[in-house]
């Protein structure tokens, strides 16, 4: 072994191991973060997901609900683990910006109803509220940590329609 090793994902990524030395990171704000664990065969595995489905936009379809979950299951797989054994700890869903739709509920909700249709308990749950995570996991022990940054939520300015003036007189 060659010490420690660290993965970051971002958006639409996912990342598996078993590795003793191997851990996954990630920053979250909407978004969320699911690490799936075998305790058995000692591997795991966590994905970054932007949205719970696809917008038409830009980005690739890992970072959407089901394609998202898929991947990180069947990577898990590939690599030892049993489906039938996976358990989950659950990460992110912040309302970010005041005013706009909540994104991170929606995401967080996705998750819970995907994981309880396929089965696979959910151990631990940290989403919702204002703030950023950096979130780190050991895909071989399924230790999960989390650090909250700053209160990322914004106030969306009103817009004041200022009145129309047709003569001035400055004196």
């Amino acid at each position: 072994m060659s010490g420690p090793r660290t993965q970051h994902i971002n958006q639409g990524e996912y990342a598996v191991g078993g590795d003793a030395e191997h851990m996954i990171t990630t920053l979250l704000g909407s978004c969320v973060a699911v690490c799936l664990h075998d305790p058995r065969n000692h591997v795991g595995g966590m994905n970054h997901i932007l949205l719970p489905e696809e917008t038409g936009g830009a980005a690739t379809g890992a970072s959407f609900g089901v394609n998202a979950m898929e991947l990180l299951i069947n990577g898990l797989i590939k690599i030892g683990a049993e489906r039938s054994r996976l358990e989950a700890k659950v990460f992110g869903g912040g309302r970010m910006v005041a005013g706009l739709s909540d994104i991170g509920q929606r995401n967080r909700d996705f998750v819970m109803r995907f994981l309880e249709a396929e089965r696979i308990s959910c151990v631990g749950e940290s989403t919702g509220g204002t703030s950023g995570r950096r979130i780190q996991f050991w895909p071989h022990s399924g230790k999960a940590r989390q650090k909250f940054m700053d209160t990322a939520i914004k106030e969306t300015p009103v817009v004041v329609p200022k009145p129309k003036i047709d003569d001035i007189e400055l004196f």
